[in-house]
């Protein structure tokens, strides 16, 4: 079994993989990032000026939006404070009722199910995710994010079926002469299930959907990179080096230098695993 940390490593590669050059639409909130140091960090025990000044803001957005339940710089305010103050699960009600005030936005909706499967409501993140996937067809964020609860779940078959479906509606929509191209990104979906399989350690049925991206778009990088990554965590470095090679020079520009800093990161040795 690989240590935490390899599987870990090769999740930071597969988003580096899924998102670049990706053809999704990502469009992160500011709060973000504070949204991740609230998850990460611990509230103090003590009260100080600080803890003092958030409370009092807290109460003052609060006033607000009773005044003006729909008040979005208010519940705006309030969702800062919350993460600033470290408490997820008291940011939940106003991130709510912003993913309802703005249905064409799921960045809110997005943040809201990120929240809740951070909380380990399951169930709650799970259907958020579903909403907008219906919602906003095509976006590969509550798709992943359903892959996300599922594997934490340890339901690591489900997230296969829900990949391999959604690859089989878009394979058939893209063939039927009539209708539209598929609204997912069919290489996109393929990588996506290539790193399921391959986190769960089923390297041939990786290495097969790989083969079948790299076939399917000759001009994707993404899948020679995915499979490089594949190949090397199992030794073969040469064979990854090659396929390396060949993602730098079809990369765009922007993304070469990151390419090759990738490439020349020094395998790991087996007694590391």
């Amino acid at each position: 079994m690989k240590s935490s940390k390899t599987k870990n490593r090769r999740w930071v590669y597969a988003a580096l993989v899924l998102m670049l050059l990706a053809l999704i639409s990502f469009s992160i909130l500011p709060i973000v990032s504070s949204m991740v140091q609230a998850s990460q960090g611990e509230q103090a025990s003590f009260v100080t000026p600080e803890t003092t000044r958030l409370e009092n803001e807290a109460l003052g957005y609060q006033l607000v939006l009773e005044r003006e339940p729909d008040n979005e710089n208010a519940l705006l305010g309030l969702l800062e404070t919350r993460l600033k103050q470290g408490d997820l699960e008291a940011a939940i009600a106003p991130l709510q009722r912003l993913a309802q005030l703005n249905p064409e936005q799921p960045d809110y909706a997005i943040l809201l199910a990120q929240s809740q499967q951070q909380l380990k409501n399951y169930p709650e993140a799970l259907n958020t995710y579903q909403q907008i996937m219906v919602a906003n067809p095509g976006d590969m964020r509550p798709l992943k994010g359903m892959v996300d609860v599922y594997l934490q779940q340890n339901r690591s078959q489900d997230a296969i079926n829900l990949v391999q479906k959604t690859l089989n509606q878009a394979i058939a929509e893209e063939s039927n002469q009539s209708a539209d191209q598929s609204v997912f990104n069919l290489t996109s979906l393929q990588l996506l299930l290539g790193e399921i399989y391959s986190e769960q350690e089923q390297y041939d049925n990786a290495l097969v959907i790989y083969n079948q991206a790299i076939k399917g778009d000759e001009n994707d990088f993404r899948p020679l990179l995915a499979k490089a990554m594949l190949l090397r965590e199992q030794g073969q470095e040469n064979e990854a080096q090659t396929l390396f090679k060949e993602a730098i020079l079809k990369a765009p520009v922007q993304y070469k230098e990151q390419l090759k800093d990738i490439s020349l990161q020094r395998p790991q040795a087996k007694d590391e695993q």
